[in-house]
């Protein structure tokens, strides 16, 4: 497949779904975004026009199954820069048709054809540089790079005004291309990892063949290599990968060294912190030509054909601990979506491992019971450490009784240098009880405290110190695990403890499955309350004595504490 990033399958109600979901097929990791309210798919939206610019500054690829005109008007004050648009097609809600919109140095007349080949229609190619050759020319393959789009432009005129051209360097893809070739042709498309020379008549073309290595991070790093390989009349696109000592896995400058360059950041274990031990850990092929390290500590090599970033060292590890939210779709956010979208391994209990798919085949799911955080933490830091992107998800919040404490657990109490030179991060999630709050108005609107009523990890004595204490201080509570099978007694014990200090008309919220299929939501007061109420999977929040309520439109009732606070309320 073309398309490296999956595409959003966007679709506005119930007669697209079919084919949005034969779609979905072709790429791995794709989604169907679909209009809320009028058909459920994979990803929630409430307004279209917001949604395809969100997806398209994201860069999303979007596969739009509506008329084209609604998709252009929607996107129309972002067509700035043709270089940086992702993919974007219109396509007919029953497959009829299929047109590429945007994106044509990116691949979308690729995706029409993958598109239209799986629902067996014409795709609608306008594109003159394809139709007559077949392919883009300003488009290689992954492993390439154009070095001047505007040369690149002038070149496929030239060809379609009638030059002909030949192929300078090895180019597989272009080998069953309709192109007007001529071995004597002033026309070249040059595949080199040197820079263009500027010659008009030249389309060049760089093979992603250059490692950079270092031994030791230094200042200005990017501006060493680029000054490297400029030494060797080498391009800058032509680098593959920045490759480093393991022993400096934790230093930002590399990092950053590599962004600024845009190529990965590989590591070897390397005895010696040069840049020729660097290069001589990869065991690069013996005709690779290698070049001895500069002034300033840059070593290069340049293969014949495009390297494999994923074959040269290990990356470093990323591990990211995110929230889910409260299971729906549109509550997930963006940095929780992107950190499971770029993820290879994903870690959790096994029901909120279901929640976050669905998944690429590439990527790998580690389900385990509920019980077993701190085994799950380890095992995510052991797969991190290889150099795997591992997410570790839990629902709602991750540092809200959840996993982001487990985790940092077992890192403190490892002293394995390969875990702590992992790349942690813990990405927030939308959590339970500020869901539920917010579907009934803003009980948690002034002072508030989130209590676990089970006691597998602390014991009732505590938690009845601390019931007290919280209803004294007339905070607003939320009672997360309220009761379970195993502990039916305890949520009326608690109570009895907070109706010993709260008064009997102090308001209450019910909020069962908040964001998924099934919630139920429901008001009352701490004198109605009963155990019987709650399960679970209720989340329970008790007001304090300035939280009040009100009815609304549709026959409810807003619930709220104001911002304010008196003694008397």
């Amino acid at each position: 497949m073309a398309v490296v990033t999956p595409p959003a399958i966007v679709i506005l109600g119930p007669g697209a779904l079919a084919t949005a979901r034969r779609v979905q097929t072709l790429y791995p990791g794709a989604q169907v975004h679909a209009l809320e309210g009028r058909v459920a798919g994979d990803v929630a939206f409430s307004e279209l026009g917001a949604h395809l610019r969100e997806c398209y500054t994201r860069g999303l690829p979007i596969v739009a199954l509506c008329a084209a005109g609604i998709v252009i008007r929607c996107l129309a004050p972002l067509l700035a820069n043709k270089g940086a648009e992702p993919p974007v097609l219109a396509l007919a809600e029953d497959g009829s048709a299929v047109v590429p919109l945007l994106g044509g140095l990116t691949g979308v007349n690729v995706m029409a054809r993958e598109i239209g080949a799986a629902l067996a229609v014409a795709p609608a190619i306008t594109t003159s540089g394809e139709l007559r050759f077949g392919t883009c020319l300003l488009n290689p393959p992954a492993g390439y790079a154009l070095a001047s789009l505007a040369q690149g432009k002038r070149f496929v005129s030239d060809l379609l005004a009638g030059a002909a051209t030949r192929v300078d360097g090895h180019a597989p893809w272009l080998e069953n291309v309709d192109l007007p070739r001529e071995a004597a042709a002033r026309h070249a498309i040059r595949v080199s990892a040197h820079v263009w020379d500027g010659s008009p008549d030249d389309l060049v073309i760089h093979p992603r063949s250059i490692v950079a290595a270092v031994g030791a991070p230094r200042e200005a790093l990017a501006d060493n290599v680029r000054r490297a390989l400029d030494a060797h009349g080498l391009a800058p696109l032509a680098l593959a990968a920045l490759v480093a000592p393991a022993a400096h896995m934790r230093d930002a400058s590399l990092a950053q060294a590599a962004a600024e360059l845009g190529v990965p950041l590989r590591f070897v274990d390397s005895e010696e912190n040069t840049a020729q031990a660097t290069l001589a850990a990869l065991d690069l092929a013996a005709d690779v030509e290698r070049y001895t390290p500069n002034d300033d500590g840059v070593a290069l090599a340049c293969a014949a054909a495009p390297l494999d970033p994923r074959a040269l060292g290990r990356a470093r590890g990323k591990l990211a601990v995110l929230g889910l939210g409260p299971g729906r779709a549109d509550l997930l956010t963006p940095a929780a979506r992107a950190a499971l979208d770029s993820a290879t391994d994903i870690v959790g209990y096994a029901t909120y491992v279901g929640m976050a798919g669905p998944f690429r085949a590439d990527q790998q799911r580690h389900a385990t019971d509920n019980r077993e955080e701190l085994q799950r933490a380890r095992h995510a830091f052991e797969m991190a450490s290889e150099g795997r992107r591992v997410a570790v998800v839990s629902s709602g919040d991750p540092g809200v009784f959840a996993m982001a404490a487990a985790v940092l657990e077992a890192l403190e109490g490892s002293d394995d240098a390969r875990w702590h030179a992992v790349e942690l991060a813990i990405v927030p999630g939308v959590s339970a009880a500020l869901a539920t709050a917010a579907q009934v108005g803003a009980p948690l609107g002034h002072d508030f405290c989130m209590l676990s009523l089970s006691d597998n990890l602390k014991p009732w004595t505590v938690i009845e110190k601390r019931l007290l204490h919280a209803a004294q201080a007339d905070l607003v509570m939320a009672f997360y695990n309220p009761i379970s099978r195993a502990r039916p007694w305890q949520l009326e014990r608690a109570l009895e403890i907070v109706r010993s200090v709260r008064a009997p008309h102090t308001r209450v919220v019910l909020g069962r499955d908040v964001g998924r299929p099934g919630e139920t939501l429901r008001a009352m007061t701490l004198g109605e309350l009963r155990s019987a109420d709650v399960d679970m999977r209720t989340m329970v929040i008790v007001g304090s004595s300035a939280t009040r309520g009100f009815a609304r439109g549709d026959g409810g009732e807003w619930i709220y504490t104001p911002r304010w606070y008196r003694e008397d309320a």
